[in-house]
């Protein structure tokens, strides 16, 4: 029960990633570079001032660094295209798409880890899903820029699917924080490159966007990303894409208190059909267990 008050917990704290993005004037690039880069800084103390934590880091096999670095590869791929999408399409929209991880994880789990569902938790996974797209399916837009936008956020949840099926296997034998400093670490060495690349500022920002970039960083990435990298070690990666899936109704909660956006009544719906789809999953696959 502990793991999924803790998954509760994590996915309300991702929920304000599409909000601090939005209220951050920043390039995706220099938005993703810095939610990992602040986060890495974070969670650094912690693992040098622990004596394990380090000789752990340092008897770490190539294979086992090579793992946390390609997860860093995936993890800041998957941020650049989100945060892109949001530029093209709405916040539903893209957060509805990029959710759809479960769809990526079911196929995976079944012939990466021979993992099997119940009936009932895969009617439970596709009741959620409908009913992300009950909440945004008004702001699915025909046009082609709102298309373009839709398909980087397709694409993103595709790729941190692989990101969390590296997490599943590499945290069976390495603790939290140095997993989540390589992967945090590598990926901001590679959002930095991409960054110079397209030759985006890294310091002229205003305050307010600072303060959102700090608020990805700590809220949406230590208390929501990390405890999905900590979870991973007892819950399974389809597990935890189906919990993402309750983002969606955060992010509609938090847009109306933050951003003045209202609940629908079809928002209200969905929300609904996502939280029976949701309880059908979970309890199904707990029985199972």
């Amino acid at each position: 029960m502990f793991y999924y008050i803790s998954l509760f917990f994590a996915v309300f704290a991702l929920s304000t990633s599409a909000i601090f993005v939005k209220l951050a004037d920043a390039p995706p690039a220099i938005t993703a570079f810095y939610r990992l880069f602040f986060a890495m800084l974070v969670l650094l103390p912690f693992l040098l001032a622990q004596k394990g934590l380090r000789h752990e880091l340092t008897s770490l096999s190539k294979k086992q660094w090579g793992l946390g670095i390609l997860s860093g590869l995936f993890l800041s791929c998957h941020y650049v295209l989100w945060f892109e999408s949001l530029n093209y399409t709405s916040v539903a929209s893209s957060t509805v798409i990029v959710t759809l991880q479960p769809l990526f994880s079911l196929v995976g789990s079944y012939f990466l880890f021979k993992e099997r569902f119940s009936n009932g938790a895969i009617v439970g996974c596709f009741v959620a899903i409908i009913g992300c797209f009950i909440i945004g399916w008004q702001d699915f837009q025909i046009s082609g820029q709102a298309l373009y936008g839709d398909i980087l956020a397709f694409i993103a949840a595709g790729i941190i699917t692989a990101y969390f099926f590296i997490g599943q296997s590499v945290r069976k034998d390495l603790s939290l924080i140095p997993y989540s400093v390589i992967g945090y670490g590598s990926s901001s060495i590679f959002l930095a490159i991409y960054a110079l690349f397209m030759k985006e500022s890294f310091f002229d920002y205003s305050a307010s966007t600072w303060w959102a970039l700090v608020g990805l960083a700590v809220i949406a990435t230590i208390f929501g990303q990390t405890i999905f990298n900590w979870l991973l070690k007892w819950l399974s990666t389809t597990v935890i894409s189906m919990s993402i899936l309750g983002e969606t109704i955060g992010t509609c909660i938090l847009a109306y208190f933050i951003l003045d956006e209202m609940i629908s009544v079809q928002q209200g719906v969905g929300i609904l059909v996502i939280l029976l789809g949701l309880a059908l999953f979970l309890l199904q696959q707990r029985k199972s267990a």
